[in-house]
């Protein structure tokens, strides 16, 4: 599987691999761990002006965490999707980030970037849903209700996890102390963890939790059958970022430069990621206007491809 290579690089290598390419799982854990270490940089200087640690959320954190109740939300729109990308604590972030990378390279290697990010953003969402009509409707919430909040991108990976186990339920992966176990069971494992936790402290977490596992098993539901659930988002442009501009040159193939020197683990890296996000691409372009609609440069990309494969 495409990642897991990774290991034979530095730690420095792998970082860079995690944090700076140019696939959207990278994107995803950067704009995690940047709100992540913009929550704790304002929450330090607020605790330097006022000497208050008591909050059991930043001042930040507040802006920007979902609330149940809905009057805070109608005041707090932006919340339904902000929230998907905000811890308070390392933890909490360190482990949904591990598994939204793995979790993501098995989800690539069957499904496109973009299907992944919509499954991220659209997973969240559902938690989000889930989360709100639980405190609202259930009775043993009305206490908290006004006081309680959503944070993390936990509903999100979640949503990633258990639609390309819905998708692909027979791969084997391998966990330490566990051994050898198929996508199908350890989805179940987690499903169960979370019902089984609801009447814990952290109730609104896991209902969110359940909710974007919803999602990612209708998706890939639906998906096995033939039908697409994002259809038009596809058509949405979603801002890209580069690091350099001399990614460009090398982006198109894993070959050899010109120049004879070797790529490096890094380069080839970024190289192959790049390649596999733009055929992911092409091949979306397919599925919504067909083959005609494909530039020169397009379909000579993807014979090229084909003729590697």
């Amino acid at each position: 599987m495409q990642g897991f290579n990774q290991y034979r690089n530095s730690p420095v290598d792998i970082l860079k691999q995690i944090f700076l390419s140019p696939s959207i799982i990278s994107r995803l854990i950067l704009i995690n761990t940047a709100v992540y270490l913009l929550i704790k940089i304002v929450g330090t200087f607020a605790w330097l002006f006022t000497g208050d640690s008591s909050a059991v959320i930043s001042p930040l954190g507040e802006f920007l965490a979902l609330p149940s109740d809905m009057g805070s939300l109608l005041t707090h729109p932006w919340t339904l999707f902000t929230y998907m990308f905000l811890h308070e604590g390392f933890f909490h972030l360190f482990f949904n980030m591990i598994l939204l990378y793995f979790g993501g390279l098995i989800f690539q290697e069957y499904l496109s970037s973009s299907k992944l990010l919509w499954t991220y953003l659209l997973g969240g969402l559902a938690g989000a849903v889930f989360f709100i009509l639980a405190f609202n409707i259930f009775p043993v919430f009305d206490g908290v209700k006004s006081e309680a909040v959503a944070l993390g991108a936990s509903a999100s990976v979640l949503a990633i996890v258990i639609a390309i186990s819905t998708y692909v339920p027979d791969y084997t992966v391998h966990l330490f102390l566990f051994g050898k176990l198929k996508l199908k069971y350890l989805a179940l494992i987690m499903i169960l963890i979370d019902v089984l936790s609801i009447q814990s402290a952290n109730a609104g977490g896991h209902i969110a939790h359940l909710g974007g596992a919803l999602w990612g098993f209708l998706y890939a539901f639906y998906l096995r059958r033939g039908n697409d659930l994002y259809g038009s988002l596809y058509g949405i442009k979603i801002p890209k970022f580069k690091w350099s501009s001399k990614s460009k040159a090398a982006k198109f193939t894993t070959s050899r430069p010109d120049s004879g020197r070797p790529l490096n683990d890094d380069e080839y890296n970024k190289r192959k990621v790049y390649n596999q996000e733009e055929i992911d691409r092409i091949l979306d372009k397919i599925s919504r206007s067909g083959y005609s609609s494909l530039t020169k440069e397009e379909k000579q990309m993807l014979f090229n491809n084909s003729n590697k494969n």
